[in-house]
């Protein structure tokens, strides 16, 4: 095992002790034993392969986070604890780290994308989001409306745009790529035909997207069905009252360097990273969350 993949065990860990020190100052807890048996089993899988010194696959890598976002999920969201994780401050959103390494998604996606992608065009949406809420802070007792316009489209741009990305990187997986399962796959099936009716309306709602933007497949909270959305820049032509479950980003920056000017090869290679592990957990949870049909 290599001094980085250690290191990042034990961040994996440090982890682990402070989502229990969260479970243990929230009063409204009473699942703490469950918490705490959850949290030990996965840290003595991670420990083990410290203490032994034990080689470790990028698969291995992966179910330790798939197991411990799962874990956590299930414990700290569908029981009920939903205030146990801290919110995020006014103006205090941080970027999240990618769930792989730069390179993990070659040769669909190259290393020198991954990195300019994530650091800096996602980490300026956090640096806009983070401005626009504080300035909607700053100015949400003036009397200057047009102030506090320019803001909060600031806010619906950049929050948009940190949102989606943080969403994209966790839609993606070097062991993606094939179709989806289960209900999801069930689902698809049943709105759309076929998995391959579904992959060619999304690949051609992603082509037909007018400068920049993103097509996404969404849970629409209204129907009780999944449906296929394109969106200009991050935030227009949006459709409301639905949860994103797979989104596809087709900014020029998310492809250029590699793919010049032919993005629809980008939207067909992009199919062999899907991860549709994430997209299922996502589908599992938005299926449950329902308004009245309309």
């Amino acid at each position: 095992m290599n001094a980085q993949t250690k290191q990042y065990l034990y961040a994996l860990l440090n982890w682990a002790d402070e989502i229990e020190e969260k479970v243990k100052s929230n009063q409204r807890n009473t699942n703490l034993p469950l918490v705490k048996s959850k949290l030990a089993n996965w840290r003595n899988h991670i420990q083990k392969y410290i203490t032994n010194n034990q080689s470790i696959t990028q698969q291995d890598l992966e179910q330790i986070q798939n197991n411990g976002r799962e874990m956590i999920e299930e414990i700290l969201l569908e029981r009920g604890n939903k205030q146990i994780l801290d919110g995020v401050p006014i103006g205090e959103h941080k970027l999240p780290p990618l769930p792989y390494d730069y390179d993990a998604l070659e040769p669909v996606i190259s290393e020198e994308i991954m990195r300019l992608h994530h650091d800096v065009h996602h980490q300026s949406y956090v640096d806009g989001l983070n401005k626009a809420e504080q300035m909607i802070d700053k100015w949400s007792e003036s009397q200057n409306s047009q102030m506090l316009r320019h803001w909060m489209r600031e806010q619906s741009f950049n929050g948009s745009g940190h949102f989606l990305h943080t969403i994209f990187w966790n839609n993606m997986s070097p062991r993606g790529g094939g179709k989806p399962s289960g209900e999801l796959a069930e689902h698809i099936n049943e709105v759309f035909g076929d998995f391959n009716r579904f992959k060619k309306l999304f690949t051609n709602a992603a082509k037909s997207v007018q400068g920049t933007g993103w097509a996404m497949l969404v849970w629409e909270l209204r129907s009780g069905r999944v449906a296929i959305q394109s969106i200009e820049k991050h935030n227009m032509y949006a459709l409301w009252d639905v949860i994103p479950l797979l989104v596809l980003d087709v900014w020029e920056h998310a492809y250029y360097l590699q793919y010049k000017t032919d993005r629809a090869k980008y939207i067909d290679n992009w199919w062999r990273v899907v991860n549709w592990r994430d997209v299922q957990n996502r589908f599992n949870k938005a299926k449950n969350v329902t308004w009245t049909f309309a």
